[in-house]
């Protein structure tokens, strides 16, 4: 195997990684979202950017660094899912401290999200308009309903801001409107939800390539030996 063994093999490639295409749209989500929706003043709005672009930035950088040195390949894939798990945190928090309901997998909102596989900025913003204008007609489980359905229980229209949150006045007590904000930081937590699953198989397979084949110094050795040996 060392025979035909390059030194510094192929590397970087950084661009076709699912997780570094998802944290990319991660970032600029986050971005748009804060300067919208958290105070551009405070501690939080630079600390989720600050994080969302060091989960893009190292998945890049460990990538890059993978021809000379696996081992801070791995560092750098880590601090990448550190910060995308903090900036999981954040987005929970937001809603948390808002009382929005962060949603499970199985809300019907983000099965239609997940099933358009948004790729940029624009198409996840043409998401947020689609669910806005479908949550006049949905229940407060995200269920369709239908004019009639909605007609016999006495319910008002539903107008929705921009504001986290709005409540009217629905059959037996105050139902929450959907909000952007409410969408797009549930959005932002199932594209982290997949991105740190995608990175912590990143992780598993890197050091297992770091046990079965070392790294650079042992490439170093086997490559020199190699050499020697040739006639």
């Amino acid at each position: 195997m060392a025979e035909n063994e390059a030194l510094i093999p192929k590397h970087g490639g950084y661009r076709k990684l699912k997780s570094f295409q998802i944290a990319q749209l991660v970032y600029d989500v986050t971005v748009r979202f804060c300067d919208r929706h958290v105070d551009r003043r405070s501690r939080t709005h630079d600390q989720m950017v600050q994080a969302a672009r060091s989960g893009v930035q190292n998945i890049a950088e460990g990538s890059q660094a993978s021809g000379t040195s696996k081992k801070m390949e791995l560092k750098l894939t880590n601090v990448a899912r550190a910060s995308l798990e903090e900036l999981r945190l954040d987005y929970e928090d937001f809603l948390r401290q808002r009382g929005l309901t962060a949603w499970p997998p199985e809300h019907p909102a983000l099965k239609r999200f997940k099933a358009k596989r948004c790729s940029t900025l624009e198409e996840v913003s043409v998401w947020v308009e689609e669910e806005r204008r479908r949550d006049k007609n949905t229940d407060e489980h995200g269920r369709a309903r239908t004019n009639t359905e909605a007609a016999t229980a006495g319910e008002p229209s539903v107008s929705v801001g921009d504001g986290p949150c709005q409540s009217v006045s629905v059959g037996n007590g105050p139902r929450q409107s959907v909000s952007s904000a409410q969408l797009v930081a549930n959005a932002a937590l199932s594209l982290l939800n997949l991105c740190c699953y995608l990175l912590d198989r990143q992780l598993a397979a890197q050091a297992a390539a770091f046990e079965q084949e070392g790294g650079f110094t042992e490439r170093l050795h086997r490559v020199r030996s190699a050499e020697r040996r040739k006639p």
